[in-house]
């Protein structure tokens, strides 16, 4: 038996403006008796967060289709309308590979026209960095992708942008949210679009895309001795195919492959040679090191199916090839940017250097190296957009990441952007080998000058109303009673988010106002007086609680690394023992 509530949202459906496959898709659910499914599609509305939608796709209104990405672009319209009043209001639109991505695009498009807004629609599947681009670039107050992101196939998500190219943020964000929940009924969606005002882009704006991220490039030099090195390149069937080969190839590397049999984006969005389409996941990434392994290539690539977020891999000192992490790739990333641009003479001082509370602190120890400040930031790469918003005209920025694979370089883009990190990974990697060091070497140097930076994750899943129930009870619990001691070293500093407060010397004052990027969020962090960082934070996407355990050590010598590399990890898991996180 069907709930009272789920059975009218159902006939609700059955009996207003919705088109008849979607209806015969509700009717057969109902002759098939599928309650559980029924149920599940229809007994709430997806929900429209502060980054947009995302879910399952199939009918019901806690789905993706047609009619949720129509009221949340209705919502956004709305709002668009409102906030812009009398002023010319343009949108670009862009998509990613997965199943009916292209046909959510359209109806997003045919919408937005039908509202009077001026739309600008990628003809084919982009990367959403460039969609960012793209809003900047042509004046628009808005901008939406369709995409899921690393999300698993059955998936798929819509992603709202403002008029600087970032992800909705205050006061922007819960306003449009009240827009989209005011949309009650299909009959508030207009749905019929004055095609005059869609208008197609693609190739026009590509070229000035890949120009910039040219206009990024510093070791021209390094690349030219360099333009043999073996790159291995896979998009895992998404949307980096369309750009990253022929900007490794107008950088001037001649030696480029691409895993073809990943390099189909389908159209249907399957993904058929990875279970997860995600560059984190070793499986996802296994062709193109098989491939790397195959002609000793010295470097992998790998993006997710929107092309945000990059995974690599190189060859390490046992001269094996070893995916790095997150954190490994952006602490090599920055260092690459800071050296370059200070051999280049272009540090004046006015620089800085972005990431999240959760990413490595090795990147705030080399910017103060460098004389370049680290902003820390919320996750979410909207917050380092913030920074670089609020800066704009005062400081320059020069590049910025997070622990989960996301890295920008230059402020023409403001979200995560694979496509330009992928350039300068493989410059980087050039530069490293033109001094004889592979990126490896590189990383060992980093951490003999810095400190040995390690940082693992425990992520403890919990599902359902009980477990959200649990992960409020441990946020609780840790604020309530906080550890006095991690790993036998005594915990010196506690940073609460969500209250903005931080206890100190047995002070507890507010959080630096001066700390941009952050706002209350349900976060806590305690800082220990040997340098270990453990943070405490509940997804805002998954039914997850995470916990982030940053130590450091000292290597003095390359050949020390695995000895000191396996003392970290052991530390890390005697943390996550004693606080009894499984």
């Amino acid at each position: 038996m069907l709930e009272t509530a789920v059975n009218d949202k159902i006939q609700q459906w059955l009996n207003g403006k919705y088109d008849a496959e979607t209806k015969a898709a509700i009717q057969k659910l109902l002759d098939d008796n599928n309650t559980t499914e029924l149920t599940d599609s229809f007994y709430k509305d997806l929900e429209f967060g502060t980054g947009g939608l995302r879910g399952l796709i199939g009918v019901g209104s806690n789905r993706m289709n047609n009619y949720t990405v129509g009221a949340a672009t209705q919502g956004l319209a709305n709002y668009l309308n409102k906030n812009f009043e009398g002023e010319k209001i343009s949108v670009a639109i862009a998509h990613d590979s997965r199943i009916k991505s292209d046909e959510f695009a359209k109806v997003v498009a045919n919408i937005f026209a039908a509202n009077g807004i001026e739309v600008y629609l990628f003809s084919s599947l982009r990367p959403t960095p460039e969609l960012s681009f793209a809003i900047r670039l042509l004046g628009c107050k808005s901008g939406v992708v369709i995409t899921a992101s690393h999300n698993p196939k059955e998936y798929n998500g819509y992603k709202a942008y403002w008029d600087d190219g970032s992800q909705v943020v205050a006061p922007h964000d819960k306003n449009i949210i009240k827009e989209v929940n005011a949309i009650q009924s299909i009959d508030d969606i207009k749905f019929e679009g004055d095609s005059s005002k869609i208008h197609s882009i693609g190739e026009d704006v590509d070229s000035q895309y890949i120009a910039q991220i040219l206009s990024l490039s510093i070791s021209k030099q390094a690349i030219a001795n360099q333009k043999d090195l073996k790159i291995v390149y896979t998009p895992i069937h998404g949307t980096g195919v369309t750009l990253v080969p022929q900007l490794l190839a107008k950088m001037g590397f001649e030696n480029a492959s691409v895993i073809a049999e990943q390099a189909e984006p389908n159209g249907n969005g399957l993904f058929p040679t990875v279970v997860y389409p995600n560059p984190e996941e070793s499986e996802a990434m296994s062709m193109a090191v098989n491939k790397a392994k195959e002609i000793d290539a010295d470097l992998v690539l790998g993006t997710d199916p929107d092309s945000d977020r990059v995974g690599i891999a190189v060859k390490n000192h046992h001269g094996e090839i070893q995916l790095l992490n997150g954190n490994q790739t952006a602490t090599l990333l920055i260092y690459y940017l800071l050296q370059a641009w200070k051999e280049a003479g272009k540090l004046t001082g006015k620089e800085f250097v972005c990431k999240t509370i959760v990413t490595t602190d090795i990147i705030d120890k080399m910017a103060a190296d460098f004389n370049v400040h680290c902003y820390n930031t919320l996750t979410g790469f909207k917050y380092i957009a913030q920074v670089i918003r609020e800066l704009e005209g005062k400081q320059q920025f020069i590049g910025g990441g997070e622990e989960s694979y996301g890295y920008l370089i230059g402020d023409a883009v403001r979200d995560k952007d694979a496509i330009a990190s992928c350039a300068m990974i493989a410059e980087l990697t050039a530069y490293a080998k033109d001094k004889g060091l592979s990126l490896f070497d590189m990383l060992m140097e980093v951490y003999k000058k810095y400190g040995f930076y390690y940082e693992g994750l425990i992520s403890l899943t919990k599902k359902g109303k009980t477990g959200a129930e649990e992960i409020q009870e441990m946020m609780a619990n840790f604020r309530a009673t906080p550890p006095q001691y991690l790993a036998g070293s005594a915990v010196i500093r506690i940073d609460d988010y969500k209250s903005l407060k931080r206890t100190e010397n047995g002070e507890t004052v507010d959080i630096p106002a001066g700390e941009m990027g952050i706002e209350s969020s349900n976060v806590l962090q305690f800082f220990t007086a040997d340098g270990t960082k453990f943070t405490c934070r509940p997804s805002g996407t998954e039914p997850k609680i995470k916990f982030y355990v940053g130590v450091v050590g000292s290597l003095e010598r390359n050949e020390d690394f695995d000895s000191v590399y396996a003392a970290l990890q052991q530390k890390v898991k005697s943390i996550g023992e004693e606080l009894g996180l499984k």
